[in-house]
């Protein structure tokens, strides 16, 4: 009996520990799907794929290489380059002192309406602008002259007469790049405010030269090609044409040294230029000399005066060698209304070195008082480019230190 009974117990007992196997297993699977499902924790027998996968693709992610190389059209300035750019920067103030012109500078972001002008130029269309986080629309500048004028204006004739400022702006387009062509560059300007006659031209073209020749270039290697928008703007008078076509047409003759005529026939048209009046001012444009020019125009040409005066000007600051008279060259700028004068490489291989010109009426666009002005800007990518070509550069791999002091002894310190 006692042994039927112990029997009978063993196997309740062996059925009770299977049944309650049975049921660790269902609650664990249980439990294990209920934790996946909710993004639990899994326990570490149960293979999750998925999870897998992600933490695979969270290490494919951290693992991926930074991209060293600086926005597009942008430069990094090693000691080396930092020593290149100090010794120009250095090159144009002396220059610009030397002149007795002051420094002066803006912020490098500007509201965007202070270059949106009208007239097709180029540059508004290549801003880098954007709408700040107060709604305001704002551009990094593409030039300086619009911030002088800016700050001109906002002194309301506090000013004193004439003004001579420098200045060593670093200024950015969204343009295509090319050799000497980048999306920033600095750039050295000069301006002179308040004086209506060319001796202001004459001044600027002096120091400009006189930069050349501080870093070892002649006449040989560079030429300053010198005009006036008076040329077109008689022309365009002469044949009726309204005065405020005037700046859309010196920005699509602009054009014609980068393009052949066809290609802005179609924008001559739409200004109301007829083909007549392009030929005409072909025939002018295509005159390399003044004399020429006077044949032209009226004898009592006033852009015949201004560059004959120039010419003379040239003579007496000595640097009438490195003038070309080309009635082509009016600048891409709308604001010019005189005399405009362009540095440029003789051998050809180089884009514009410099340029600029008289612009008389941009405080006017801008809503101040008509005031005589002329001033030029001078990037640091392609004259570093010519002073390379024609192996004039300084070397800048050494650091500028002759000799370095330190201790060997720890005592030394104390």
């Amino acid at each position: 009996m006692n042994s039927l009974l112990k029997m009978f117990t063993i196997v309740t007992f062996a059925r009770t520990c299977n049944s309650f196997s049975k049921f660790q297993k269902v609650q664990s699977a249980s439990i294990s799907q209920s934790l996946f499902a909710s993004g639990g924790r899994v326990s570490s027998a149960i293979a999750d794929k998925a999870l897998l996968d992600k933490t695979s693709e969270k290490k494919q992610k951290k693992q991926k290489k930074l991209d060293v190389n600086p926005p597009k059209g942008t430069r990094d300035f090693y000691p080396e380059d930092m020593r290149l750019r100090n010794w120009l920067f250095e090159e144009w103030r002396e220059v610009a002192k030397t002149f007795g012109f002051s420094e002066y500078d803006a912020p490098v972001l500007e509201s965007e309406a202070l270059y949106t002008r009208k007239a097709g130029e180029e540059v508004t269309q290549q801003l880098y602008n954007f709408e700040d986080k107060g709604e305001r629309r704002v551009s990094l500048r593409p030039e300086m002259t619009p911030s002088l004028a800016r700050m001109v204006m906002a002194k309301k004739g506090g000013l004193p007469m004439p003004l001579k400022w420098f200045s060593l702006p670093q200024c950015w387009r969204y343009e295509r790049m090319t050799r000497g062509r980048r999306r920033e560059h600095f750039q050295w300007n000069m301006d002179v405010w308040g004086i209506s006659g060319i001796e202001a031209e004459a001044e600027l073209l002096s120091a400009m030269v006189k930069f050349f020749e501080n870093v070892g270039l002649t006449s040989d290697d560079v030429g300053i090609k010198i005009n006036s928008r008076l040329v077109i703007a008689e022309v365009l008078s002469s044949l009726g044409i309204p005065e405020e076509k005037f700046a859309a047409t010196c920005v699509l003759v602009d054009k014609l040294e980068k393009v052949p005529i066809d290609a802005i026939q179609d924008d001559l048209e739409e200004l109301g230029l007829e083909s007549a009046v392009v030929e005409k001012l072909l025939e002018v444009l295509t005159n390399n000399s003044i004399e020429a020019i006077s044949k032209v125009l009226s004898p009592d040409s006033e852009a015949v005066k201004q560059l004959s005066r120039l010419m003379e000007l040239s003579e007496c600051y000595g640097f009438s060698e490195w003038i070309i008279f080309d009635a082509s060259v009016v600048r891409g700028l709308a604001y010019y209304t005189g005399v405009v004068f362009e540095a440029f490489d003789r051998k050809g291989e180089l884009r514009a070195i410099a340029g600029g010109g008289r612009y008389d009426k941009l405080l006017e666009t801008f809503g101040g008082e008509p005031t005589p002005a002329v001033g030029f800007g001078f990037g640091d990518a392609v004259i570093v480019e010519l002073l390379k070509e024609r192996n004039v550069l300084p070397s800048f791999e050494s650091s500028g230190m002759d000799t370095v002091i330190f201790a060997f002894n720890e005592d030394l310190y104390s």
